[in-house]
């Protein structure tokens, strides 16, 4: 099994950039499919971006496309992700996951989660 935990977060203003990392231990995590998922006040926990295992494929929420950019290391077992024109609408706790399946934006194909990590973005 794989621990993950989240770190960079923290209070941006809008149109600022920010990167997230998400380090990995106990597994090699090119084992997983990685994602990063982020859940505001009140609402569900939505999928923000997610990546193959080779890195070589990444795909988006429609939300955050052309702003965000996940990557991988997995020499430093470690994913991020690159925030930039960020907007108010974007501050939720980001989490970090890992899945043992296929590439998927389904929260529910992904076993193991990070403790999250704050974004607030002020406008």
């Amino acid at each position: 099994q794989v621990q993950l935990v989240e770190s960079g977060g923290g209070l941006v203003q809008a149109g600022g950039s920010l990167r997230l990392s998400c380090a990995a231990s106990g597994r090699t995590s090119s084992n997983y499919v990685m994602g990063w998922f982020r859940q505001a006040p009140g609402k569900e926990r939505e999928f923000v971006a997610g990546i193959s295992r080779s890195g070589g494929i990444t795909y988006y929420a429609s939300s955050v496309k052309g702003r965000f950019t996940i990557s991988r290391d997995n020499a430093k077992n470690t994913v991020y992700l690159q925030m930039n024109s960020l907007k108010p609408e974007d501050t939720a706790v980001y989490y970090c996951a890992g899945g043992l399946g296929v590439t998927t934006t389904n929260r529910r194909d992904y076993q193991y989660w990070g403790q999250g990590t704050q974004l607030t973005v002020s406008s």
